[in-house]
């Protein structure tokens, strides 16, 4: 059931990408499978039809995991991150998407360094100005990406993520991406020194077709790959 539903959701994007707008163009979207209280067993059956990245929320989870999977995948770290975890999530994690912060870019930097790593990451963007989420507001972000690439060597900007809010109709989702999407074609033209945006993560199980369709080259899908999450 889990490899149908992963081959379901390949096909869904495929499907997605052939309703984009002129100018987003057909570039490949990566499919991060979201194992989030899923177990060993099913991240596998999920790797063995073809996942090749998966995300975590929690550092605990990840680590237990991360030792006990057998397989050879990249590990995306997706969910809020305190500082006091930073030291963990460098060491384990491929890609950050959830740096939302100076203070967090800061502890994620120092932790790198100290083990010679040159670490991925996103910058959240809370676009919807939601209290219950995280992320950077629009107003900061450029300000939050120049400090980064200027001052912290062992941080690589790769991109943006945005998480949209959970709306009781999923198309009200459309303009909060469409202008998640405009933001990071403006970025993407800005000249770094270290920097290179090219992700733009943003999509889950509800939207994950419609922030195709409206230029996301990263989703983050649990349920739709491995149902219900189990607590």
């Amino acid at each position: 059931m889990i490899a149908e539903n992963f081959h379901k959701v390949e096909e869904e994007i495929e499907a997605a990408k052939g309703r984009r707008r002129p100018g987003i163009g057909d570039k490949g979207v990566l499919l991060v499978a979201v194992t989030k209280n899923h177990d060993i067993e099913a991240m596998r059956a999920a790797i063995d039809a073809g996942a090749t990245t998966v995300g975590e929320n929690r550092i605990q989870e990840a680590v237990s995991k991360y030792e006990a999977l057998d397989r050879t995948v990249s590990w995306h770290l997706i969910g809020h991150l305190q500082t006091n975890k930073a030291k963990q999530a460098v060491r384990y994690f491929d890609l950050i998407h959830s740096v939302d912060s100076e203070h967090l870019a800061k502890a994620l930097d120092q932790a790198a360094g100290k083990i010679g790593k040159i670490q991925d990451i996103l910058i959240q963007v809370n676009l919807a100005k939601e209290a219950s989420k995280s992320g950077v507001y629009r107003e900061n972000l450029l300000a939050l990406l120049d400090t980064i690439d200027k001052k912290m060597a062992n941080l690589h900007i790769l991109g943006l993520m945005c998480i949209a809010p959970n709306y009781e109709d999923v198309n009200d989702c459309r303009p909060l991406f469409r202008e998640m999407y405009e933001i990071f074609s403006k970025v993407k033209e800005i000249s770094y020194k270290t920097a290179n945006i090219k992700y733009l993560s943003m999509g889950m199980s509800h939207d994950y077709k419609i922030a195709v369709e409206e230029g996301a080259n990263i989703v983050r899908v649990g349920t739709a790959i491995f149902g219900a999450r189990q607590y």
